[in-house]
């Protein structure tokens, strides 16, 4: 995801998608943990992308 995108978003659609990423990222690390992954830099990105969402999340709540 970028920036751009997830400044589009509504706050109610960041903290909806946020959630989503959250059980995605648990449910990758489960799986890897018990199997290796193809792609485990698929993890890392889940990562940046939820810290992302969460930076514009701050800031939309500050503007108001």
């Amino acid at each position: 995801m970028k920036a751009a995108q997830a400044r589009e978003m509504s706050v109610a659609d960041l903290r909806d998608r946020i959630e989503v990423e959250k059980a995605n990222l648990d449910n990758m690390k489960l799986n890897h943990a018990v199997s290796p992954l193809e792609n485990t830099s698929s993890i890392a990105k889940t990562r940046k992308d939820i810290a992302l969402m969460k930076t514009v999340l701050a800031q939309k709540e500050k503007q108001n």
